[in-house]
């Protein structure tokens, strides 16, 4: 028999399975290799230990025996093809449309961990929403004796979507079943090809390129039943050995099969030794796992003068691999860690909010901002140990809860006061009924305004009630600003109409030329100011023109030299009267107290400038004729005449007032 009998062929089915790494120097290193079901079946994935010839029962003792579940006969495909996604940021409609997404790439054989990570996460999500519409509907129907229903359209369209998956997966795991048994029947004729492989007529040559062929046919075949596997594994390897022992007979061809399974290895070493400066551990992990297939599957064994060098080599690079993969894994724990503290602080603060009460329906608005921005959070914390999950999941639906019964006691407590706001709010509608068709615009218009404002300031009704009376309530306010829009449209013509009178108006004094008698061109001045006063209100971007109409005047009353006392008294006259009539007598009123605001303000001046004097004339050496105290006297005397002026003006609106 060879020094080195252990090819690293498949097993029956033609997969690997993880094991403990065996060295020569080490002795057990566990989990090594951390293959998926589907991809490794082997317990001698990285010994290079000789197997001894023994029977078929002693070495099928050496095989761990697999649960045989649908999903370890999967196709031999790596799951990392389509990576999973974090479901819980996804709302259950999104869930549905990912879960039809998967459908579509027509992969039943890679979507299962995509497909129950999603049905658990919608699940969840479901059976959560349930709770709280359960709830509310306890709470608004504490006495009802009917049964709970509630209907999610997501959920029906998620149950068709699942059912869709799951017969999928039916009808391509039938037909991996019958795929298993064509597979088992090409393995046992290579099996029964191998048993007959030695023979002496044939040149070693030619025996051994047979040997290679059938190894190539036997790891190009799929899986195979596992109640099958053992024994065919066992007498493929049998034979094997078998064949080995043969071949040790020609030295020759033995030392070539050596000297060429030497140089696959040292390839194969060269490759793990390159995967150290892979940035992506992951990506390392899984090239590592293709160079362990290849070395147990496709390369035959080599000198025993090689074998521990090369394995040693072989298992110092697959160390550091694993080493960085350890690595991690521990990295994605603490994250996990973190992430379940994150989650605890979570929930605690939804605790606490949910202990907080608040006694208006803005705040509790924005208190269930805060646990929904809170949830959201939790949602996006990532995942958390497994260990923790059940955990951490409950006690963050018990604290959402308790918040919800919390908010809708005080909801429940103020059904009282909107059947109180929809008392105030009828009598409201009724008004505004009662205002609708008025045509006393000035007097109707601020008391709608005031019905408006108090509506805004009523809080809710009841939930039954609140769109008839809103929409009511709108039609009737709606109807009165509409005939007011058109009475205003009527106005605004009229306002255009004595615009182009002022025009022609304006036009008409400027061309005004005074005679030279005093009284006469007075009277012609006090004509066009009458005429003026005739023609109503202008629109207000063009009430400029009453400006230039006085900048006429002023020219005017200076060519007949009247005082600037009554010229001012003149042109106040002819803008108070417009006042009196603009806005219920609001701008007359404003121009009362501006003018009252005025007389102060002289005179707090003439009382500065007084004590100014009084300053100068106590001062030492003060002549009697000092400039200064000239000036300031003609100053006051001018603010006198100025409040004289003010004086009148008041007088003159206080008339207008009675």
């Amino acid at each position: 028999m060879l020094d080195e009998t252990n090819d690293n062929l498949p097993k029956a089915d033609g997969t690997l399975e993880p094991t403990a790494m065996q060295t020569p120097e080490n002795g057990t290193e566990e989990n090594v290799i951390e293959l998926t079901p589907e991809e490794v079946q082997d317990d001698t994935l990285l010994t290079e230990e000789p197997l001894p010839q023994k029977a078929t029962s002693e070495i099928s003792a050496e095989t761990e025996d697999v649960e045989e579940t649908q999903s370890d006969v999967d196709d031999e495909v790596e799951t990392h093809e389509i990576p999973t996604k974090n479901y819980e940021n996804l709302s259950m409609d999104e869930l549905v449309i990912e879960m039809e997404h998967l459908l579509e790439l027509d992969q039943i054989n890679k979507i299962k961990t995509q497909i129950e990570d999603i049905k658990k996460e919608f699940l969840s999500q479901y059976h959560h929403l349930l709770d709280e519409k359960r709830e509310e509907f306890l709470e608004q129907n504490p006495e009802t004796t009917e049964q709970f229903e509630y209907h999610l359209p997501a959920k029906a369209k998620f149950d068709q979507v699942y059912g869709q998956y799951r017969d999928k997966k039916n009808t391509h795991f039938k037909k991996l079943q019958n795929d298993l048994q064509g597979n088992l029947d090409k393995r046992v004729e290579i099996v029964e090809a191998m048993r007959n492989l030695i023979n002496p007529a044939e040149s070693m040559q030619d025996t051994l390129k047979h040997f290679n062929e059938l190894r190539d046919r036997w790891k190009n075949i799929g899986p195979i039943p596992k109640d099958k596997y053992n024994h065919v594994w066992n007498n493929y390897h049998f034979h094997v050995e078998n064949f080995y022992d043969y071949l040790h007979l020609d030295r020759e061809a033995r030392d070539l099969e050596f000297k060429h399974n030497l140089e696959l290895k040292q390839k194969l070493v060269e490759r793990a030794e390159a995967l150290e400066h892979e940035p992506d551990t992951n990506t390392a992990f899984r090239a590592l796992q293709g160079l362990h297939r290849m070395w147990k599957e496709e390369v035959g064994p080599v000198g025993k003068d090689h074998r521990e060098e090369i394995w040693e080599k072989f298992s110092i690079a697959t160390k550091k691999i694993h080493d960085r993969k350890d690595a991690l894994n521990d990295e994605i724990k603490q994250r996990e860690v973190t992430n379940l503290e994150i989650k605890k602080a979570i929930v605690a603060k939804i605790e606490e909010l949910a202990t907080t009460k608040v006694d208006s329906h803005a705040l509790w608005l924005k208190q269930a901002d805060l646990v929904e921005t809170l949830r959201n959070d939790f949602f996006n914390a990532g995942k958390v140990p497994a260990e923790s999950n059940e955990e951490t999941w409950s006690t963050f639906k018990n604290a959402v809860r308790s918040f919800n019964i919390l908010k809708n006691s005080f909801y429940k407590d103020m059904k009282k006061d909107q059947h109180e706001n929809l008392v105030k709010k009828t009598a409201l509608l009724q008004k505004a009924i009662e205002l609708k068709e008025s045509t006393d615009f000035a007097t109707t218009t601020p008391i709608m305004m005031k019905i408006q404002d108090e509506w805004k300031t009523i809080g809710h009704v009841p939930r039954k009630n609140s769109d008839a009376i809103w929409k009511e309530f709108r039609g009737a306010c709606n109807a009165y600003f509409e005939n007011l829009k058109a009475q205003r449209s009527e106005v605004n013509e009229e306002e255009e109409q004595n615009f182009a009178k002022k025009q022609e108006l304006l036009e008409a004094v400027k061309a005004v030329v005074l005679v030279g008698e005093h009284k006469a061109d007075l009277d012609t001045i006090k004509t066009h100011i009458d005429a003026w006063k005739s023609v109503g209100h202008v629109p207000r971007n063009k009430r400029h023109i009453d400006g230039k109409f006085n900048k006429v005047l002023d020219g005017l009353f200076e060519q007949l030299n009247v005082s600037k006392k009554d010229s001012e008294m003149m042109r106040f006259a002819n803008r108070v009267e417009h006042l009196a009539t603009e806005d219920g007598g609001r701008k007359l009123e404003n121009e009362k107290i501006f003018i009252m605001r005025k007389i102060d303000e002289i005179k707090h001046e003439i009382f500065q400038l007084e004590n100014n004097i009084q300053f100068f004339s106590s001062a030492k050496n003060a002549k009697k004729e000092n400039p200064i105290v000239v000036e300031v006297r003609k100053n006051i005397e001018r603010h006198r005449e100025s409040m004289d002026v003010w004086k009148d003006k008041l007088k003159q609106l206080r008339e207008i007032a009675k």
